[in-house]
């Protein structure tokens, strides 16, 4: 299998695909104005604690307050406190002096009940992101903080020592940790990553210094500066794609931005020198997303409707709760057998599924409805089939087997707004709902406003305001017999600045707007 990355840059954004054999199976933008946000630190200030709902929000100087969510409250809090020197502060009391708890999740039914540190109003907290705002909501923090590197994770007032699960080798895994426990700083715990694997001591340590030298900067940043107030900013989402993807399995990377490409450089001579060699600046005066068949998969990874390989078909919905995904068949009866056509489909579609939910970074609930399968053992092919696609997903992905009524629930990590919330805004036309009035209704709605008008007044002119689109579509309309039976002459303009769908009501004599009066 060729793996490969392929960047590129543009004046206002930069676009990172990785390919399998010449198939997309990940895609990152990255905008100036949208800049990745995951791993962020700040210094925050308790603005708000509401045991109702188990969350504290934390001004840490965006529009809306961050949440701060009682489980993402760490054991480290109060040494990070004591490291702000903020344990004896002046500080207002939140209104509800209940403790915060966190549970003991060893799964022991008599574990003991870890006690977290009290927060109030007005007190200093350092916190990091985890989740990016999508729509209406804001970012989501947890107190726990960490600081990622090439080959480990740096865990500042922790002890504990963690390998990657995706490294399965018990020789790798024991050599790993106990290079671990040689080089771990005190007071500090560490996670090797799965890239580690097969790494030299050194390179590892040289890892950890970089980001030992990196939480000192933010500990001094923290004690100096006021909150709300940034203290560490992460890696942009290229950065972070090169520091998590680029792995030995990884052919070539391609670059087509010279600037990018001598920072691309500088980085992996930084953290991996001898990756180097992958790293290679596309020349060409074609498009690199052209020239590697990209465009054309990014424009089916925008639309609803995903084809299959046996002719069947995917109609992929966004809702304000879930995604549905709803599987068709389309014109696919290879075999006689009712059931075996489903399920050759329905295999089909779990794979091209798995793949889309990665490549659309769909998070949140998901449901699919797949075409009915009669037999049990069919319906746990299908549930088999998902679960062995959602190991190569990087984030969390949680599976129930199929219903009796051939829905699979799904749900998966949902860290920053998906692809279309990213590259999409909503249509002002029909307000994201995919629909328009209907030319039929339209009359009905000037005919239903006329009714209530000619209740109380006769014989005047009006003029009928609305959009242009509106206006195109009733321009073929004879309205001879609508103005004979309410006795009233009006004409329809033109105007872009009213809503399609929408009316407005003007006297022709005065000019007034009639509208709100006889709605």
């Amino acid at each position: 299998m060729v793996k490969e990355i392929i960047i590129n840059s543009s004046s206002n954004q930069t676009r990172v695909a990785i390919t399998e054999d010449g198939n997309l199976v990940d895609f990152f933008v990255d905008y100036p104005e949208n800049r990745r946000m995951v791993g962020d630190i700040y210094l925050g200030r308790v603005a708000r604690v509401l045991p109702g709902i188990r969350a504290a929000f934390i001004d840490i100087g965006m529009k809306q307050d961050a949440f701060l969510h009682f489980s993402d409250i760490g054991q480290r809090t109060k040494q990070f406190q004591d490291m702000l020197g903020d344990e004896d502060s002046d500080v207002e009391d939140a209104d509800d002096d209940e403790s915060i708890k966190s549970n003991d999740t060893s799964g022991t039914k008599n574990a003991a009940v870890l006690e977290v540190p009290k927060l109030r109003k007005g007190e200093e907290i350092l916190v990091q992101i985890t989740k990016e705002p999508v729509n209406n909501k804001g970012v989501r923090v947890t107190s726990s903080v960490s600081i990622a590197g090439r080959f480990c994770v740096l865990l500042p007032f922790d002890n504990k020592i963690g390998i990657s699960k995706k490294i399965s080798d018990y020789k790798e895994r024991r050599r790993l940790r106990n290079i671990a426990r040689g080089i771990i700083p005190p007071n500090c715990g560490l996670i090797i990553r799965t890239v580690a694997k097969d790494q030299t001591e050194d390179a590892v340590k040289d890892d950890l210094t970089n980001l030992v030298k990196t939480w000192k900067s933010i500990e001094s940043t923290a004690k100096s500066e006021e909150p709300p107030t940034i203290v560490h900013q992460d890696l942009s989402t290229t950065d972070s794609v090169i520091r998590d993807l680029l792995t030995p399995d990884v052919s070539k990377v391609f670059v087509d931005s010279k600037k990018l490409f001598k920072q691309i450089k500088s980085y992996v001579q930084l953290i991996q020198p001898d990756l180097l060699e992958k790293i290679e600046l596309y020349k060409s005066s074609s498009s690199i997303f052209d020239e590697f068949k990209i465009e054309e998969q990014i424009t089916t990874l925008m639309g609803r409707k995903v084809p299959l390989p046996s002719g069947g078909y995917l109609i992929i919905e966004h809702t304000e709760a879930m995604v549905v995904i709803d599987v068709n068949s389309g014109r696919y009866a290879k075999s006689k057998e009712q059931e075996l056509n489903s399920l050759k489909t329905d295999l089909e579609a779990s794979r091209e599924i798995a793949r889309q939910l990665r490549l659309r970074d769909i998070g949140g609930i998901i449901v699919i409805d797949f075409i009915d399968l009669e037999e049990e053992k069919n319906r746990k092919k299908i549930y088999d089939e998902l679960k062995k696609e959602f190991r190569k997903d990087r984030s969390k992905v949680s599976v129930l087997p199929m219903s009796d009524f051939g829905l699979v629930q799904i749900t998966r990590q949902r860290i920053r707004q998906n692809i279309m919330q990213a590259m999409k805004d909503v249509c002002p036309v029909c307000g994201g709902t995919g629909f328009m009035t209907k030319e039929s209704h339209l009359v009905y709605d000037i005919e239903d406003w006329l009714k209530k008008y000619r209740k109380y007044f006769g014989g005047f002119s009006l003029i009928i305001k609305c959009h242009p689109t509106d206006a195109s579509r009733l321009q073929n309309r004879r309205f001879t017999k609508i103005q004979f039976k309410f006795l009233v002459k009006f004409t329809i303009e033109e105007d872009s600045g009213i809503q399609i769908g929408r009316f407005k009501f003007f006297s022709k004599r005065t000019g007034i707007d009639l509208t709100e009066k006889f709605k």
